[in-house]
């Protein structure tokens, strides 16, 4: 189907044949829509004295504030344990090939191949597993998601996923990510309809690599971004701030297994090396309101990454030509209430 898709015109009929390979749940394929109209700004914006969280029975006035005034909040035990031990063996049954997982990127250190075959040591990072039925679970969490509704709104579609499996690092910082902002990536707007999920599969802190967050940077705007320019090797789509503010206070997120922690696309932060012998586990899920809308980024910062992106797909897929906005269909899932735009 995916090489039949680079020779058809059109990006609708690409994004037509993509969401004829989608799962039939997710029913009739959506308007691409690059201008909002008047009714869609007005069900996404919600002005008042809250700007970043919406009117609901979830958090209190003391949290609400806080994301407003930092951009990022953090809820204790949110995830079971038996719910992070479900997803540690889907992940390790994927790492030795035991499930076949269509469409995902899997980031592997091939320099440990010889020495640990297929396994977890092997594997950093899953990307893109809404087509595993076990892990997908965590983005339709009932205690996930009444938290995310706070920030989307009603009607929430699980637009990327990822599960990262910090490998043990050297002095060559080979899986430090650096600090970056989460909108760069995404071609979809308004950022204040958009929230991570990121919940800790065991305890993360300053040896492991944990989340590192700058407060209060969500309210600037989305800066440039590329690889960062060290003499060490960087990872496929690793970008960082071209830009970087060294006095801006930072805050490392410990967090213990089944914490999780909601952030704004616009919150700059990262992670440092895992300076330990194990692996550091996270599960997280970018959700946005069904209600957002797709931007062209030409001529934008985020330009650069569109065509990265595609040639990554295309290679993947040996097609000739794909839309970004076809891409992000394919990764697209409604989890909650009706899907209108995304």
């Amino acid at each position: 189907m995916m090489e039949q898709l680079g020779k058809r015109s059109g990006p609708a009929a690409r994004l037509d044949a993509i969401l004829r390979h989608l799962s039939p749940c997710l029913g009739a394929a959506p308007a691409l829509t690059s201008v909002p109209t008047s009714a869609q700004v007005t069900a996404v914006h919600h002005p008042g004295k809250f700007r970043y969280t919406l009117d609901n029975n979830v958090l209190t006035t003391e949290q609400r504030q806080f994301y407003e005034d930092n951009g990022y909040l953090l809820i204790k035990k949110l995830v079971s344990d038996e719910d992070i031990e479900r997803f540690r063996k889907e992940f390790v049954r994927i790492c030795k090939k035991e499930v076949n997982l269509p469409g995902a990127m899997i980031m592997k250190d091939e320099s440990l191949r010889s020495q640990y075959g297929q396994s977890e040591k092997v594997v950093n990072k899953i990307q893109d597993f809404q087509e595993d039925e076990e892990l997908f679970r965590y983005c339709t969490l009932p205690e996930v998601l009444k938290y995310v509704e706070c920030f989307t709104g009603p009607n929430i579609m699980a637009m990327h996923t990822m599960l990262i499996n910090k490998l043990p690092d050297s002095d060559q910082q080979t899986f430090l990510h650096p600090m970056h902002q989460d909108l760069h990536y995404f071609p979809f707007r308004p950022a204040d309809r958009i929230v991570c999920s990121w919940t800790a599969m065991e305890r993360a802190d300053l040896d492991n690599g944990c989340l590192v967050v700058q407060p209060g940077t969500h309210e600037q705007p989305l800066k440039p971004h590329a690889y960062p320019k060290w003499e060490y090797k960087t990872n496929k789509l690793f970008h960082g701030l071209l830009d970087e503010d060294e006095k801006s206070p930072r805050v490392h997120l410990v967090m213990e297994k089944g914490d999780t922690v909601f952030f704004h696309p616009l919150l700059i932060h990262g992670s440092g090396i895992n300076k330990t012998s194990g692996f550091r586990k996270s599960i997280s899920c970018h959700f946005a309101s069904s209600e957002c809308y797709y931007i062209d980024v030409k001529n934008t910062t985020q330009e650069h990454l569109e065509k990265e992106i595609v040639e990554v797909a295309c290679k993947k897929y040996d097609m000739n030509s794909v839309e970004l906005r076809d891409i992000w269909n394919f990764r697209a899932r409604l989890v909650q209430g009706e899907r209108i735009n995304l």
